[in-house]
């Protein structure tokens, strides 16, 4: 008997401190969630700084204009994101591909080729020596620039920072200075799209910015033909890099076009350009499988897919190089030879 109380008394200490542990692991468990419940809180109440981050990068981005008439639901069978596309056979006057190539559309920096054109045939001195002014920043877009006001070059530079890298200050410079003014110099640019038969085609100023700036891929291939003729277009807008000598600073500008640098490319000329309105826009003449190509793509969604677009044409011809196209007499007698 004394063993069995002895037992008992043994016994009790033991379930008194199970009996504890468990309400300790039962308060701590507890906290626990609690804790877990007011972090989950705080975490619905607060977006971490990433979060919010990438929530206002996630901003849809604005529809272009062939977007918004339903351009890009046109069927073509080579599947291109470009809603407009036109291939042309330089030579022979042979339409290869064409997808809504009447549509009329903002052409952005495409513009700055008609600029070229102009400034070319003006013959005017490419050693003259100009200065960017406050009238030359962009207003329409806001865009940047890295040629800051009252830096100075020589037409020939800023012909050939507009045509290779795209640069509206320069542009908007070399229409400002030309002789009778920036209005006379726009009046020029209409009056030449005139001469090419360019009907579906109108200029408002030299740098593309202004979406008013419109033509059809028809038209553009047509000033592209005239622009080749041009050694000078040819080889400043196909450079591929340069580098410009600002005050004390040495600046790098590259070509736009990164097809230019690929050794599958021939590139005899070329111009791309991008505004919302217009979506991502490509010119080209190149030689692909023996053959002087003429390649317009107009309204292209995705940053690269003008020359993704471009490459795929490439290889369809390469595959197919004497796959026949639909003569086009009427676009083949205003293709400049």
């Amino acid at each position: 008997m004394s063993f069995a109380l002895l037992g008992t008394f043994t016994a009790l200490p033991m379930a008194a401190q199970a009996q504890n542990s468990a309400a300790s692991q039962k308060g701590q468990s507890s906290k626990t969630a609690k804790k877990s419940v007011n972090k989950s809180k705080k975490a619905a109440k607060k977006p971490s700084n990433r979060n919010a981050r990438n929530t206002v990068k996630a901003v849809p981005m604005r529809a272009s204009v062939g977007q918004k008439a339903g351009l890009h639901s046109a069927f073509d069978p080579l599947d291109l994101r470009s809603s407009v596309a036109l291939v042309i056979d330089q030579d022979t006057q042979e339409v290869l591909f064409r997808k809504n190539d009447h549509a009329v559309l903002p052409i952005a920096s495409l513009t700055k080729l008609m600029t070229g054109l102009v400034i070319s045939e003006a013959q005017l001195p490419m050693s003259e020596m100009i200065s960017i002014t406050q009238a030359d920043v962009d207003t329409e877009k806001g865009s940047t620039s890295r040629l800051a006001v009252g830096t100075v070059l020589s037409r020939g530079d800023l012909l050939h920072l507009a045509l290779m890298s795209s640069e509206n200050r320069a542009a908007h410079a070399l229409g400002r200075t030309f002789p009778g003014g920036l209005d006379n110099f726009v009046s020029r640019m209409n009056s030449k799209a005139q001469t090419l038969g360019m009907s579906d085609t109108r200029y408002v100023e030299p740098t593309g910015l202004s979406s008013r700036n419109q033509s059809s891929a028809n038209d553009l291939a047509v000033l592209v033909g005239a622009a080749y003729k041009e050694p000078m277009l040819r080889e400043l807008s196909t450079s591929p890099g340069r580098e410009i000598e600002v005050g004390r600073k040495t600046l790098q500008y590259n070509n736009t076009n990164r097809l230019v640098k690929s050794p599958n490319w021939d590139i005899g000329l070329q111009k791309t350009g991008y505004i919302s309105e217009a979506g991502q826009c490509l010119v080209m003449q190149a030689q692909v499988a023996g053959r002087k190509l003429i390649m317009v793509f107009l309204d292209s969604a995705g940053k690269l897919s003008r020359t993704a677009d471009a490459e795929r044409v490439r290889r369809w011809v390469e595959k197919a190089p004497a796959a026949s196209g639909v003569k086009h007499s009427a676009l083949a007698e205003r293709l400049p030879g």
